[in-house]
This record gives C-alpha cells, structure tokens and sequence, in this order.
C-alpha cells in the first residue's frame, strides 16, 4: 500500500508531458517515416510491434542503467546534462537547418539490412541520441514520469509505425516536413535548458539561507 501511494506521490502529468514531448521529438516517429517507408520498398518486413517492444526495452535497460555507468568513471550527471544536452543542440539543428552533422551510413553498412529490429530500434529509435536525452533529462525528471513517457512514446511510435502509408497520403510530405522543424526548435529550446540549468547549478554557488 505505501509502495503505491509512493508511486502516486511522484506522478507529475505536467513532467510526463514535457518528457513526452522531447522524447517523441529525439525519437522523431514522424521524420523517420521516409526510412521505414525505402525499407519496404527494398523488400525489408518491418514488424511494428517488434521494433517498439526492443525500442522500450532498450530505452528503459539504459534509463536505469545509465547512471550506473555514470559513477563508474565518476562523472557527475550534471555534467553529462550539459555535453547530452550540447549534442541534442546540433541534432536540433539538423532537425531545423536540414542539415547532416552524425554520419550513421557506414553503421547501417555494417548491420545490414535483413532485419527490421536493426536499424530501426537500434540505432534509429533506441540509438545514441536517445541515450543522451534520457541520462541529461534524468536530473530534471523522476524515474517514474520518465518511464511513462517512454511508453507513451512507443505507442505513438506503433501506431506511425503501423500507420506510415496512411500518414503520408493523408498529412502529405509538406505536413510531415512542418512537424519535424516544429520538434526541431522544441528539441533547441530544450537542449538550452539543459545546458543553462546544468551550468547555474554548477557554477554558481548556492544562496545562502535567508
């Protein structure tokens, strides 16, 4: 009983949403439609569920381990908040500036192509970016919001996943084009947050108590 109402006393629908809203924009569902889309066309069964399920068990294996990696070379989480969020910056600004700064051809080279699961849980939805946004948001959001928002993430990611041929006849390329530069300047505006908070918290110091 105490367990659950601890699991009550944390749930924060206003965390849950901005959490959301970030993740959905790192893991950009809507952007990646035109990736899934040439893999059928290449011949590759892509399998929603299949991709979602490795995608949120990949997301949350790091979620939970990722601090744990953290302490083992000794790096403050504070710290990692402002490189993830400097990194997060220039995706936002590919996202923006339709611009390529992370070179992933010669990984997808590598992997192949004969399944769904790679690339599209790893490395496109459950991929390097999206470890970095989860570990730099770990100091603004709790475990439980953030997990949350996870799997509300995977949803929307299931039902454009299963959804691609529809969305793009019925929102048109346009549409979709307007949806990613919409998530890229959240995905800015957030990463200078990161950064920001991170660097105020570090350098200055704490006000004494009045």
């Amino acid at each position: 009983m105490d367990t659950l109402q601890q699991f009550f006393a944390q749930l924060d629908i206003w965390q849950i949403l901005s959490a959301f809203v970030f993740m959905i924009a790192i893991i950009d569902p809507f952007g990646n439609i035109p990736v899934t889309i040439n893999m059928e066309k290449r011949g590759i069964k892509i399998s929603a569920w299949r991709v979602c399920l490795a995608s949120l068990i990949i997301l949350l294996a790091f979620l939970f381990a990722g601090e744990w990696i953290l302490k083992i070379f000794g790096v403050k989480i504070e710290y990692f908040a402002i490189a993830g969020g400097f990194v997060i910056f220039l995706m936002a600004m590919e996202m923006v500036l339709d611009i390529v700064i992370f070179q992933n051809d010669k990984l997808e080279g590598e992997i192949g192509s004969g399944s769904s699961i790679v690339p599209l849980a790893f490395p496109m939805y459950a991929g390097p970016g999206a470890f970095t946004a989860l570990l730099a948001i770990t100091a603004e959001y709790t475990t439980v919001n953030l997990c949350i928002a996870l799997i509300l993430c995977i949803l929307v990611l299931y039902f454009v996943l299963i959804g691609t041929h529809w969305l793009t006849k019925f929102m048109g390329q346009t549409t979709l084009y307007i949806i990613r530069k919409f998530f890229g300047i959240i995905v800015l505006a957030i990463a200078c947050k990161l950064m920001f908070a991170n660097l105020a918290a570090i350098f200055v110091p704490a006000l004494p108590v009045q």
